[in-house]
């Protein structure tokens, strides 16, 4: 399935919550942040009828994201019946880790393999400072877990923020130690915190005091990132720039949020509203139709977007 650009569209990140278990101050809104009612988010049902007809339209990779995905009942049940599903190739998981050591059993058994683990620095004070409260100790050990058990790869993804993350050390002797491949994300425009932005291109001058990096073989995922990588690294370092490196030109994805709305493009506010006509008795076609409405309405660039999506979470940035 393609684009009015001719850009191939076969990933579908799927947001199963707006609930979190953190308070990031660049990720949430400035006022209290107010969360959809249960009945308004779309039901298991209607997630994996929407995933059966994106597979028949072409769409075979799909990110289960959130909000924290982790924090909806039954989501090792609802990953294992999507990855049952015929020619599915990939599912994976973007989670904060928070929960991560006490569903990694139940996530291996879904047959999930892939994770993407959102660790904004390693030093415990900041965490806390970055998330409101979160034990960063308790992430690290449901990284150890997913390890331990083989999930891979394993991508950490970390927002660049001034002052607080932006010394890389750490993560490079991470990556150096273990094999996850950690990606530097430029802080979105729309968040609340934005003077706290530091481009791709600081990083890479700041990790240039590490040593020589040469450029690396991406991990498996569909993903933007460039990956480079020092000799003998277990891991590797990637970056991901939608501001000053944009990759609007191979954007592969199309998303739905929580409650059932697909949003062609991250740094525009239209979308195309699926979970009437799902309630409402909509055939599989008349579903798939409302799809490729939003594909070619999907701008050839963020510039084309048209509008800023306000108040939204993050960490959908990384692939």
């Amino acid at each position: 399935m393609k684009d009015s650009f001719n850009r191939k569209i076969n990933y579908m990140r799927i947001s199963v919550t707006d609930r979190c278990n953190l308070r990031c101050f660049y990720c949430q809104p400035q006022k209290e942040f107010r969360f959809i009612p249960h009945n308004e988010i779309l039901s298991y049902e209607e997630l994996l009828r929407l995933v059966k007809i994106a597979l028949e339209m072409g769409i075979n990779r799909f990110r289960i994201t959130g909000g924290e995905p982790l924090m909806r009942k039954n989501l090792s049940q609802f990953i294992k019946s999507v990855v049952e599903l015929d020619r599915i190739k990939d599912v994976s998981l973007t989670t904060n880790g928070l929960l991560l050591s006490h569903f990694i059993d139940d996530l291996w058994e879904a047959g999930l393999r892939r994770l993407n683990i959102s660790i904004d620095t390693l030093d415990q004070k900041k965490y806390a400072e970055i998330t409101g409260g979160g034990d960063l100790n308790q992430v690290l050990k449901g990284l150890n877990l997913a390890l331990e058990k083989g999930f891979s790869p394993i991508k950490i993804n970390v927002v660049l923020l001034k002052g607080l993350n932006d010394d890389l050390a750490p993560f490079v002797e991470l990556a150096s130690r273990l094999p996850v491949h950690v990606r530097f994300i430029e802080l979105m425009e729309f968040s609340p915190a934005r003077d706290h932005f530091v481009s791709c291109a600081d990083a890479r001058v700041r990790l240039a005091a590490y040593g020589l990096f040469e450029k690396a073989e991406p991990p498996k995922g569909a993903g933007p990132a460039r990956y480079y990588k020092l000799k003998g690294m277990k891991g590797s370092i990637g970056f991901i720039c939608p501001y000053t490196e944009h990759f609007c030109s191979s954007c592969n994805r199309l998303r739905v949020s929580a409650d059932g709305k697909l949003k062609p493009c991250l740094f525009s506010d239209w979308s195309v509203d699926l979970k009437t006509p799902l309630r409402q008795g909509a055939t599989d076609e008349e579903v798939g139709a409302l799809i490729l409405r939003a594909l070619r309405e999907k701008p050839e660039n963020r510039f084309k977007a048209g509008g800023k999506i306000k108040g939204k979470g993050l960490r959908e940035v990384g692939g």
